[in-house]
This record gives C-alpha cells, structure tokens and sequence, in this order.
C-alpha cells in the first residue's frame, strides 16, 4: 500500500507532502519546464503552485530553493539542447553569466529580508509593459541584427545580467522571460538567439540561488529532486519544438505566456490588497 505522505528531510519538522500533491507538483514542474524551454517563465507557474500546495509551516526560502532545483534541471537540459543548435559568442556569454551569477547571489542572500508585498504588482507591471511592448512591434526578434557592438555591447549585457540575475535571486518567476525581452529589445537578438542566451544565464542564475540557499540547509532535496526529474523533460521537449519551429513560433508563445501571466498575477494582485 502507498503512503498516505511523503515526507520531506528538510530539517523541518513536520513538513511533508500527500502523494496526490506530490504528483501534482511534479505535472506542474513538466509544464513548467517546456514553457521554460521555448520562452520562459516557467516559475510562475510553478512557484504559485508550491506556495499554495506545499503547507503553510514551510518557510519561505525552502520554497524559493525547490522552485530553483527543480527549474535548474529543466534549464540545463534546455541550454545543452540549445547549444547544439546555436553559436553563442563568449564576448557575450561570459560578462552575462558572470553579472547574473553576481546579481543573484546577492539577491538569494537579500531574498529573507526584501518585503514581498509589492513584488507581485511590480512584476505584473513589468509583464504588462513586455507584453504590450512585444505586440506594438511585430517584427521584433523576427530577425537576428545586433544593435551594438564594443563597449556599448558589454555595458548593456552587465546591465541585464545584474538586474535580472537580482530579480531571479530575490524571486524569480518571469526571470526567463525578462531575459529574453531584455536581450531582443536592448541587443537586437532574435528571439531564438536570445532564447540560447537567456537559458545560459537562467541556468547560472538558479545555480547560484541553489549555492546561497544549500550553504543555509533550505532546500527540500527530495520533493526538488521529483520535480527535476519532470522539469528536465518538459525543458528537453520545449527546447527540441522551439529549434524546431524558430523564431515566429516562439514569438507566439511567448505572448500567450504573458497573457496568461498577467491574468494570474492580476488576480493574486486583486486578492493580497482586496480579498
């Protein structure tokens, strides 16, 4: 016979989960993953869901942290997937994840002391503005034309790296589809280009909030692990339909994933202040 629960060694005590949320969790991590994969924004599907099934005597870092380790998994998957298919260049690559790692440990390590209660709104803000900015262009990421180039090129590749790496550490959902937008609209990347990007510096991004979070002990190993383990396939087939199917394809996806995310943080926004 199954157990009724699953607990979770986290040092804890008391914190488990029932095998019908467990699996739960563990569907969610795959439609995670895939949405991930092909644009971002994974966590915000999945970091809701563990806030709202997971009990609540679990502390908030120990939900952030498996939020992380699941997505890590998928985004590692999905970034070797890319890296075969996509020529990045190191010029890029190396200031970015090196401001993103920078960015998020800072933020990972901020993260239990920032107020959170105007973090949704900003975010359904900022998801707002992506989105509305992403339809009144529609050529943009359609083609791969770099806009800058030297100094000007580091400087503005720092900046997403720090900002957004910031926001990963301090939160999180979105933080795939804020670099994404960020590197198409300042870079000029096309969105499959800044997609390969965005996955290299998601991927450093999760693994620096896993490090902060690990040395303090708050990460549930187990229900994480589980999570992975769907996350990495979700992120294996989402990154094999986005290569696929290019530029225009991911475009579209990435608008209804912005739709979506407004609607849901619009009612959560409705609720902390109204309900």
């Amino acid at each position: 016979m199954l157990p009724l629960e699953v607990m979770i060694p986290s040092g804890t005590p008391g914190v488990g989960v029932p095998l019908a949320i467990l699996f739960t969790l563990v569907a969610i991590a795959f439609a995670a993953g895939w949405v991930d994969a092909v644009v971002g924004g994974g966590g915000l599907i999945q970091l809701p869901s563990l806030m709202i099934m997971l009990p609540d005597s679990t502390p908030p870092p120990y939900i952030l942290s498996t939020n992380k380790l699941s997505s890590a998994a998928g985004t590692l998957i999905a970034t070797v997937t890319y890296l075969r298919r996509v020529r990045l260049k190191w010029a890029t690559v190396l200031p970015l994840i090196g401001c993103a790692f920078a960015g998020s440990a800072l933020g990972s390590s901020l993260a239990r002391y920032l107020p959170k209660a105007w973090m949704t709104p900003i975010v359904l803000v900022a998801i707002i503005a992506v989105g509305i900015y992403t339809v009144r262009k529609p050529n943009l990421g359609l083609e791969h034309r770099e806009l800058h180039s030297g100094a000007a090129h580091i400087v503005r590749v720092c900046l997403i790296g720090l900002v957004i790496g910031f926001y990963d550490g301090a939160l999180g959902p979105g933080t795939g589809s804020f670099f994404v937008i960020a590197i198409v609209a300042l870079l000029g990347y096309g969105f499959l280009q800044a997609t390969a990007y965005a996955k290299v510096a998601n991927l450093t991004t999760n693994v620096a909030s896993i490090l902060v979070f690990g040395f303090h002990g708050e990460v549930l190993w187990l229900l994480g692990g589980c999570m992975a383990a769907a996350n990495l396939t979700g992120g294996l087939i989402g990154a094999r339909m986005a290569l696929r199917f290019g530029n225009r394809f991911i475009r579209r996806v990435f608008l209804v994933v912005i739709t979506i995310l407004a609607v849901r943080l619009s009612y959560d926004t409705y609720h902390q202040f109204f309900g």
